[in-house]
């Protein structure tokens, strides 16, 4: 992916238009090992792949919990994804002492999406390497976000990200009009049911994590997160 004069860093356009710094952050994304997300009318489900360098490692952590009532998995570099989390963690209990009440899913991805975007702009500086799924509930409901390195983020409904992504999607888009109206367990059934299709093999993924957002009794949602 050599691209001669325009690739040196992040304030430099091609001809074409095109800053290839924040295409090679969103490649680095699409080799990580895959992440899928799914929600409901009430919960939200988030299940990664986890990766060993070597079989005398561990495994890399692919779901990350930020607040009770949110947690995010990530797709790409561990260590930017370690530095994004703790601003994310730092945003959320400035805004409860602040406000004394949780902060708002939305809000707070569209503040790292800001702390991303800056990444793309000032010379000396690099885009993030890691994509997040973000999963959260709020007094607007349950939530599914996904942020890229380039500072977008969109709201979803299903989504995948890292290596093979693509069959991950295809399966959720066959499926995705059923997820609706079901509970926990279902979801992560077929949250795993996707990552499998993500897997070279057809074997079910033995090493995996997940990770739930879900309707709370009182104002905020309960993030767990399981191997």
């Amino acid at each position: 992916m050599f691209r001669n004069h325009y690739d040196g860093d992040i304030s430099t356009w091609s001809p074409q238009g095109r800053i290839f710094q924040i295409e090679y952050s969103m490649e680095a994304v699409k080799q990580g090992s895959a992440s899928v997300g799914l929600k409901s009318d009430k919960f939200v489900v988030l299940a990664g792949l986890k990766r060993s360098s070597s079989e005398l490692g561990s495994y890399q952590k692919k779901v990350f919990r930020i607040d009770d009532h949110l947690g995010i998995a990530i797709s790409g570099l561990t260590a930017d994804a370690r530095v994004l989390s703790k601003y994310m963690r730092t945003e959320c209990l400035n805004h409860k002492f602040v406000f004394e009440q949780p902060i708002q899913v939305s809000r707070l991805v569209s503040s790292v999406a800001d702390k991303s975007q800056v990444h793309t702009q000032r010379y000396g500086r690099r885009p993030y390497g890691v994509g997040f799924l973000v999963a959260g509930y709020d007094q607007t409901g349950a939530h599914l976000y996904e942020t890229s390195p380039s500072g977008n983020f969109y709201d979803y409904k299903a989504m995948a990200l890292g290596a093979r992504s693509q069959s991950a999607k295809t399966y959720l888009e066959k499926h995705f009009v059923e997820f609706a109206h079901l509970d926990v367990p279902q979801l992560v059934h077929h949250a795993l049911l996707a990552l499998r299709e993500a897997l070279a093999s057809a074997s079910t993924p033995s090493s995996s994590a997940t990770g739930n957002a879900q309707q709370p009794e009182g104002l905020t949602g309960v993030f767990a997160g399981r191997r």
